[in-house]
């Protein structure tokens, strides 16, 4: 690339980390949500001077929050409603993922504080700032798959407690809810995540306390294949290791002085008590469903979580309709930040991106959401696990690339990141072996999957889809090796 392309790719970039502070409209409005408290930040990183906020425990909090909801009730659910497992294989293998996919997105939750970079941006100090684009483009699309399975199920329970109410106003409801505390910005969603956890522990308790009689009765099923056990266990692992395309985003103002080890604790107890928790309760109400005729009815055969939550809490009464209420208004504690990280992804994509101010792409992320989740709600077991597969291929692809770069290439020292480069693609790696790594593992990958609407061979052979796994291993493997071929030659 010339110097004057350089030179003129950072000069856009200046003007459109200024936000729309430049321009009519968009300024006028940007001033007006400013004084009102809305973040209107882009996506420079926050220097260190900035990031003063030293309430690490929020990092727990966020994540809890995020994790404790009917949507990883449904991940657990999947085993015995969808892959066909009995409670004891269901419960053995959410703990042994549950324990080792949380790791990867706590550690990436450790980059916000020590850089103030939000993910994508981060992924530029090892795709580079051209090929960084892939993954941001993945991201976007990935965060909408994850709003559209949250509206979803949150609809769905809305629905589940009034002939009046149906899937779509549900999903309209939560949508709503949704955009307005992602429309506030950082600080908002922070204050939100603290308490929306509230109504879920309360509603699994009562949930226990009410049917758990049932679950000692759930009926034995036949002995799982290994490719059930092999898809249940990646399905589960993708709705965890995901998390890291945004874990990064909630700790850019969050101060660098902090422990790593104390930030990677509390993000770490936050996703594994959360969503260990709630995949075991979805596991054990959805095997226990068949052998209860109102929590059979309920469920839809599989197709509605919020149906089977509403039928568990039915004896209660009226109070057992507010609960289901509330356990689905706490639903945007997970759309918020996924809708956050939607907007800043797309930022990043292009400069051209980035002159549009953030809180415009919550209100596209909307438009964009209601009515593919009301087509999605009428077949949600399928729509469920091929949205979480397909994100799960390449973000753990992702994952372990941008981990062998801080750990292998720059020694986990944070300051072997120059922040002053963000923005300067002549300054950022080349990003060859990061694509290159990507397109490889992505070549394994496409024969180790087993969707509805497609079956590699290596999967049809009898292996489940272990597309995630074969991936990680790959990309493990290849980008050491690219990258050092790539550093000798650029320098870079």
């Amino acid at each position: 690339m010339s110097s004057y392309e350089d030179e003129k790719a950072n000069s856009v970039l200046d003007e459109a980390t200024t936000g729309a502070r430049s321009q009519g409209w968009f300024a006028s409005m940007t001033d007006f949500l400013t004084r009102w408290g809305v973040e209107t930040n882009g996506i420079d990183p926050i220097v260190p001077e900035d990031r003063t906020d030293t309430k690490l425990y929020q990092m727990f909090f966020v994540w809890f929050s995020a994790n404790l909801n009917i949507l990883a009730f449904g991940t657990g659910s999947a085993g015995p409603a969808f892959f066909g497992l009995g409670l004891k294989d269901s419960f053995i293998i959410l703990l042994i993922v549950d324990l080792i996919s949380c790791v990867i997105p706590a550690y990436f939750a450790v980059f916000g504080p020590k850089l103030g970079m939000r993910s994508m941006v981060l992924a530029r100090y090892s795709w580079g700032y051209f090929g960084s684009i892939l993954p941001s483009a993945f991201t976007v699309f990935s965060m909408q798959g994850f709003l559209i399975l949250n509206c979803i199920i949150g609809g769905q329970t809305l629905a589940s407690v009034s002939s009046h109410l149906d899937d779509t106003l549900g999903i309209v409801i939560i949508g709503v809810i949704s955009l307005l505390v992602t429309f506030c910005g950082y600080r908002v969603i922070h204050w939100y995540e603290m308490i929306a956890w509230i109504p879920s522990v309360i509603t699994f308790i009562v949930m226990l306390g009410l049917g758990g009689k049932h679950l000692t009765e759930a009926p034995t099923p036949p002995p799982p294949s290994a490719a059930a056990v092999l898809s249940f266990a990646t399905t589960t692992a993708s709705s965890v290791i995901s998390w890291c395309m945004m874990t990064p985003d909630y700790g850019v103002y969050h101060t660098h002085k902090a422990s790593s080890t104390r930030v990677f604790l509390y993000s770490y107890a936050g996703f594994f008590i959360a969503s260990l928790a709630a995949h075991l309760l979805g596991a054990a109400f959805a095997a226990a469903a068949p052998g209860v005729p109102s929590w059979e009815a309920g469920f839809d055969g599989g197709n509605n979580v919020g149906g089977l939550i509403e039928a568990v809490l039915s004896p209660s009464g009226g109070f057992g309709k507010f609960l289901t209420v509330l356990v689905a208004l706490s639903i945007p504690s997970a759309c918020a930040p996924t809708m956050y990280t939607f907007a800043s992804s797309l930022m990043t994509i292009h400069v051209w991106f980035a002159r549009v101010p953030r809180y415009v792409y919550t209100i596209i992320s909307e438009a964009i959401l209601i009515p593919v989740a009301i087509v999605g709600a009428t077949h949600f077991y399928t729509t469920f696990v091929d949205v979480l597969s397909v994100i799960g291929y390449w973000s753990t692809v992702f994952a372990v690339i941008v981990i062998i770069e801080h750990f292998i290439f720059r020694k986990n020292d944070w300051t072997r990141y120059d922040l002053s480069k963000w923005c300067k693609p002549r300054e950022l790696p080349l990003g060859i072996a990061a694509v290159f790594s990507f397109l490889c593992a992505c070549g394994i990958i496409v024969p180790c999957m087993s969707q509805a609407w497609y079956v590699g061979p290596i999967a049809n052979a009898g292996t489940g889809d272990i597309g995630i796994l074969v991936g990680f291993a790959l990309g493990a493997l290849l980008y050491p090796a690219f990258r050092a071929v790539e550093v000798a030659y650029s320098g870079r």
